[in-house]
């Protein structure tokens, strides 16, 4: 009976040490928590989104890609229509008539903050079979070959690898929605499994983005709603999930559409929720988008962009913040 009560005794004593000890390890990450794991998922969004923007852009102006037919010009009529004066790529439409083009970043032009070097190469999938980019349905293969964004103010940067497929969900393409103006929205999609992603420092991460995106052009103002479709595990309409900079298992849940437009400018969202959970860690980041300098939201119906967004963790009774403004 004795050596019972003793094993007994210090089984309590070694269940509490654990409890204790998982308790200080809780602690100490809330803590050390900086939102890291937010930043970088941000700004790989942000880079990503801005190269879709690129690959519409050039799809609609390239003749053969769209599927105008040669006879109608499309040469830079979408950059025009969007007020843009200078871009940093020129266009490889050697394989044009395959239904492959490239563009290079020359990585010396800053636009909006940003210095751009290495090519996307995009290809329309059974471009043979007669397929073309204004088709609903039609595949798009972009591959980031050492793709590489400088931010100007603070030398930050972001580097993608790899391949991602954008689908033509609606059909039509920029040229409908800004030019003809045969089409009130367009809608496609975003997939794309181990996207390398190199920080500054060199630090590396593995990134699965999954997003739905819809343009609408309300007030005459090029808009842009991005939703979460991806999943992993039991969770849903997730915009990401991979492996961070260090090493960590995450996920990336849009909670409210994300939502930017063409004044603000495709890094500054005017609406969006986003949860994101990283290994290991009892507490989720929460990033709202659109909020001024302490962290408050803006409308997005406000006539001035927003200064930044916020994100928040919380451990107990204690939360902790960072308001970061966009870039």
């Amino acid at each position: 009976m004795k050596k019972n009560k003793l094993i007994y005794s210090l089984s309590l004593v070694m269940l509490t040490s654990v409890l204790v000890f998982t308790s200080c390890k809780k602690k100490k990450a809330f803590k050390e928590e900086d939102g890291q794991a937010s930043e970088d998922n941000r700004s790989v969004q942000t880079e990503n989104d801005a190269a879709v923007s690129d690959v519409n852009t050039v799809a609609g102006n390239n003749n053969f890609l769209h599927g105008r037919g040669t006879s109608v010009s499309g040469i830079e009529a979408i950059n025009s229509t969007l007020g843009i004066t200078a871009v940093p790529y020129t266009i490889d439409t050697t394989g044009a008539y395959l239904g492959t083009i490239k563009i290079n970043y020359d990585g010396v032009t800053v636009v909006n903050n940003r210095l751009k070097s290495g090519s996307i190469r995009l290809t329309i999938v059974d471009y043979a079979l007669g397929k073309r980019w204004k088709q609903a349905g039609c595949v798009l293969k972009v591959d980031y070959l050492a793709f590489k964004v400088t931010r100007s103010s603070d030398s930050k940067s972001v580097e993608l690898n790899g391949t991602q497929f954008i689908t033509n969900d609606t059909g039509g393409s920029w040229w409908e929605l800004l030019i003809v103006k045969t089409q009130a929205s367009l809608g496609s999609s975003v997939n794309g499994s181990n996207l390398n992603v190199t920080f500054d420092g060199d630090k590396t991460a593995v990134y699965n983005i999954n997003r739905r995106f819809t343009y609408t052009l309300p007030g005459g103002i090029l808009t842009c709603t991005g939703e979460g479709i991806g999943s992993n595990g039991d969770l849903s309409s997730l915009e990401n999930f991979g492996t961070t900079r260090e090493g960590n298992t995450f996920t990336s849940q849009v909670t409210t559409p994300i939502v930017w437009n063409w004044t603000c400018g495709w890094w500054a969202p005017v609406q969006g929720e986003v949860n994101i959970k990283v290994e290991d860690k009892d507490f989720a980041l929460k990033v709202l988008f659109s909020v001024d300098a302490s962290g408050n939201p803006v409308s997005a119906a406000a006539n001035s962009c927003p200064y930044g967004w916020k994100v928040e963790w919380k451990h107990k009774n204690k939360t902790k913040k960072k308001v970061i403004g966009y870039k």
